[in-house]
């Protein structure tokens, strides 16, 4: 059994745009391979990773501390400490955490770890394509690539 505690471990840091966060790996450091753990922290008034859902793995989000909103296919929802939220794969399970707050907002993503695995970001008109690795791992991966919706072909147009 590994484990990690994790004020042992760095924060990276994520700031792009209108996404800023800090987190922090938890279950690659404890050696974790089928189910992904990270503790997240958004400063205020940040974001999160631009709305998005997976096709191949579940996520979900446990707030520690702070208020937010969830922006969720079924709209806007108010996060707070205490609050357990699955996200199935599929549009369903559309999301982005957004803190409108002036204090930070702490939370944990646990997902399932699979591969190969298709993100679609409806904002952007946009995938994401994970082989050999998926999202959130950093094994090297045999596929990966972000691609423009309007830009898919037919099969048979490809020969």
């Amino acid at each position: 059994m590994d484990r990690v505690n994790e004020s042992d471990l760095e924060w990276t840091e994520t700031d792009r745009g209108d996404t800023r966060f800090r987190r922090k790996q938890l279950a690659e450091a404890a050696g974790g391979e089928r189910i992904g753990c990270s503790l997240y922290e958004l400063p205020a008034e940040s974001r999160s990773w631009p709305y998005h859902y997976h096709t191949g793995n579940e996520e979900a989000i446990y707030v520690l501390s702070g208020t937010g909103v969830l922006r969720h296919d079924e709209g806007d929802h108010d996060l707070r400490a205490g609050e357990y939220v699955a996200l199935p794969t599929g549009e369903a399970g559309a999301h982005r955490v957004v803190n409108d707050s002036e204090e930070p907002l702490r939370y944990l993503v646990v997902s399932t770890m699979r591969e190969p695995d298709v993100t679609v970001y409806p904002d952007a008109g946009a995938i994401g394509v994970f082989a050999g690795s998926p999202p959130g791992g950093r094994e090297e991966r045999t596929v990966e690539g972000f691609f423009e919706r309007e830009d898919a072909r037919e099969y048979w147009d490809l020969h």
